[in-house]
């Protein structure tokens, strides 16, 4: 009978041992490498900064190589494609042959270069928007980021919380089952009655059904870490980071503000959005001003592909200036200045709406801190209450609803007890992501 016990229990412990370990950091590293989301900013912080290299294209010169082929008897296309053939004689001159020319044969190989001399700034303003994109690209990438290392931070010691209570609900299970052979022991004993044994095993169904709970909303929370880490939900961990309280107090909500003023990813989002609209400003007032290049060309025109042809090439300045567009400059000018004055009303709009979510977490993480205190003192209460009740029921001396009260409450005083350190882990993680300092090498993930 005793090795038939041992091989459930081989059974049983096999899944686990097959679990790989996971602390919260390698959770986190884990998250970081596989998230489809990082991924997805990975590509536009590239995407951005290959937007820079397209804006700053426009300092460089443009060449552009063309080759075309033309056949006519046109008279003008005629007289023009012999001129620039090198190809035009004495006989051309014929009033026969300029009316009524035979068909011509015209290949045309050209090679342009244009240099934009002065636009305004228009190119300048056009590479810093481009910059600023990138950075913008880099703070929506660290934003996300830190909100993956949040969600990590919740699914994993949601998993954590899941796990003890199950712990929690199966001592709980233990502890009726024990109730119930002592309420038998006793009934047999002629000291209790059969409503009492009754009562205790309506108590232990009620034990039993938490435990059932527990498992599965245990299964939900492993298939959560999972789908945080970018992982198949079938994945199995063993969790080795313990639910244990933080020590170290919390700095002064100063300390948290300040730090979020410079780190906050949404901060800085927004000042770089108002200087984009800066330079969005600037580039719309550079279309009052004209603009300036220079063009350059070189031209070989042949009646065959390859001989019979002759040369020429072509340079020049261009000055262009819009005297009139219907007012488009002036409205995209009046545009710009708007969505200037939006993004700088945004810019402080975010500054305050990061101050108050810091001190919100901030009282999160007090309040967690207090509890664990208020819930730990609870704790050691209830299982005293318990044992004192439990001798006394023996003796005789309580009834079974004090038990089963006592023993209620101490399973309530530890459910609380885990739930407040939990809260304060979460707590501490938040503040980390209020002030925008949570990493990868957070302490609050040690």
């Amino acid at each position: 009978m005793r090795q038939i016990r041992w091989w459930f229990v081989w059974l049983y412990a096999l899944p686990v041992w097959g679990q790989a370990p996971l602390t919260l950091q390698d959770a986190v590293q884990t998250a970081l490498r596989r998230h489809p989301s990082i991924q997805a900013t990975s590509a536009q912080v590239e995407a951005a900064q290959a937007r820079i290299a397209q804006a700053r294209s426009g300092y460089l010169p443009k060449v552009n190589y063309q080759e075309s082929f033309a056949r006519s008897n046109n008279p003008v296309f005629v007289f023009s494609s012999l001129l620039t053939q090198r190809q035009f004689t004495i006989e051309n001159f014929e009033i026969g042959r300029l009316n009524r020319p035979d068909f011509l044969n015209n290949f045309q190989s050209l090679v342009a270069v244009e240099q934009t001399v002065f636009d305004a700034g228009q190119t300048r303003s056009q590479a810093q928007a481009a910059e600023l994109g990138r950075s913008m690209a880099a703070e929506q990438q660290r934003a996300v980021e830190m909100n993956v290392i949040a969600g990590v931070v919740r699914a994993y010691y949601g998993a954590v919380l899941a796990s003890e209570s199950l712990k929690v609900a199966e001592e709980a299970v233990r502890s009726a089952e024990a109730d119930l052979e002592r309420a038998e022991a006793i009934r047999a004993a002629g000291m209790a009655t059969d409503a009492d044994v009754l009562s205790i095993r309506v108590h232990l169904a009620a034990m039993r059904e938490q435990q059932i709970r527990r498992s599965y909303e245990l299964d939900v929370a492993r298939a959560a870490l999972n789908e945080a880490l970018g992982l198949s939900l079938d994945a199995r961990h063993e969790l080795t980071t313990p639910l244990e309280a933080l020590k170290p107090p919390v700095e002064p909500v100063e300390e948290y503000e300040k730090r979020a003023a410079h780190l906050r990813p949404e901060l800085r989002l927004a000042e770089n959005s108002a200087r984009l609209a800066e330079t969005r400003a600037q580039a719309a007032r550079a279309g009052y001003w004209p603009q300036v290049s220079l063009r350059g060309a070189f031209e070989a025109d042949r009646q065959r592909f390859i001989d019979r042809g002759g040369a020429n090439w072509f340079v020049g300045a261009t000055l262009r200036w819009n005297l009139f567009n219907g007012w488009a400059t002036q409205a995209g000018v009046a545009e710009a200045g708007h969505a200037l004055r939006s993004a700088r009303a945004e810019l402080e709009r975010a500054g305050s709406g990061v101050r108050l979510q810091v001190r919100k977490a901030l009282a999160d993480r007090r309040a967690a801190d207090e509890r664990i205190g208020v819930a730990a003192a609870a704790v050691a209460q209830a299982e005293e209450s318990l044992r004192i009740t439990k001798n006394r029921y023996e003796a005789g001396l309580a009834t079974v609803t004090d038990l089963l009260r006592n023993e209620t409450a101490a399973m309530e005083a530890k459910l609380r007890h885990l739930a407040a350190i939990h809260d304060q882990r979460i707590a501490a993680a938040m503040l980390e992501l209020a002030a925008g300092s949570l990493s990868a090498d957070s302490d609050v993930l040690k």
